[in-house]
């Protein structure tokens, strides 16, 4: 105990939330990098080739553990389906979404994925909503709508909210129907789900986007290598290393700094503006998100 009265935090916490902080931090500065990648290179492309490249660099780190990467026969068709919902679905569309968003936009609205577990629990698994919960999901919404300029909101941004909300809502199908972890090593899951989701976002970049390889600038290349190291790989292995020392719930509440962090980095890394508009948005929309994960 100490003179206050109060336990000193343990030390596996301590380097828990420094692994968290390094997460939201990677996480969130990647919706600004990929923004800019997104210059160079069309979004399926980008995210499936930076995806593929970080599953590569997952694949070699889950081998320098020592880990197996061979799929258990009972676990190939859930991870088939997380690829597709957690993966492709989640990094697509979020992608396809900033051609029409700014980083603000579409980070606020595809992190709202909590609220929308949270109904989709109700018919899938019995688990009724409370006035909290309803609480929580009028001021998520009230956010994103002032995010989106309530009555001036522009049409021309429909197909991004759109693709930022499918985002958000089959994430959170794949959290609801995921009741029971892989018997796999997460690294190794990892490595399987990001791989098995961008490979289809390279095909299909490459029939119907027909990107231009060589038009990768210099920046580009760079933010294609930070994508793929940062986010897809080191962001990974330091998500599970804080999941290892720190509650599942602390956990995710503190993933709510991923769309501020987008939004604060796109300011000087894009040119996006940030007033009072944006600023009550954010407040109201992780405040109900916020609200919906303490259940």
């Amino acid at each position: 105990m100490t003179a206050t009265g109060s336990a000193p935090m343990p030390a596996s916490q301590t380097v828990g939330k420094a692994l968290l902080m390094v997460t939201a931090l990677g996480w969130g500065l990647n919706w600004s990098v990929l923004k800019f990648v997104l210059q160079d290179w069309p979004p399926l492309f980008a995210r499936g080739t930076a995806g593929l490249l970080g599953a590569l660099c997952l694949a070699l780190l889950a081998k320098a553990r020592g880990d197996s990467l061979a799929v258990p026969r009972e676990a190939r068709a859930p991870l088939v389906v997380a690829a597709a919902i957690n993966v492709f679905a989640w990094m697509g569309f979020t992608a396809l979404a900033l051609n029409w968003l700014k980083v603000s936009e579409g980070a606020l609205i595809a992190y709202s994925m909590p609220i929308w577990a949270m109904m989709l629990a109700w018919p899938l698994l019995g688990a009724r909503p409370t006035r909290r919960s309803l609480v929580a999901l009028g001021l998520s919404i009230t956010g994103m709508v002032v995010l989106m300029g309530g009555p001036e909101f522009s049409a021309a941004k429909l197909p991004g909210v759109l693709f930022a909300f499918a985002a958000a809502v089959l994430f959170a199908l794949g959290t609801v129907k995921a009741r029971k972890p892989l018997a796999m090593p997460g690294p190794a899951v990892a490595a399987w789900q990001v791989a098995l989701g961008c490979l289809p976002m390279v095909i299909l970049g490459l029939m119907l986007e027909q990107p231009q390889i060589t038009s990768l600038s210099l920046h580009g290349a760079l933010g294609l290598a930070y994508m793929a190291v940062g986010p897809m790989a080191l962001c990974y292995l330091t998500w599970f290393g804080a999941l290892r020392r720190l509650p599942t719930a602390v956990a995710a509440t503190s993933m709510l700094i991923v769309p501020v962090v987008g939004t604060l980095t796109a300011v000087p890394l894009l040119g996006e503006t940030l007033g009072a508009r944006e600023l009550i948005a954010i407040v109201l929309t992780i405040g109900g998100v916020a609200l919906a994960l303490r259940q």
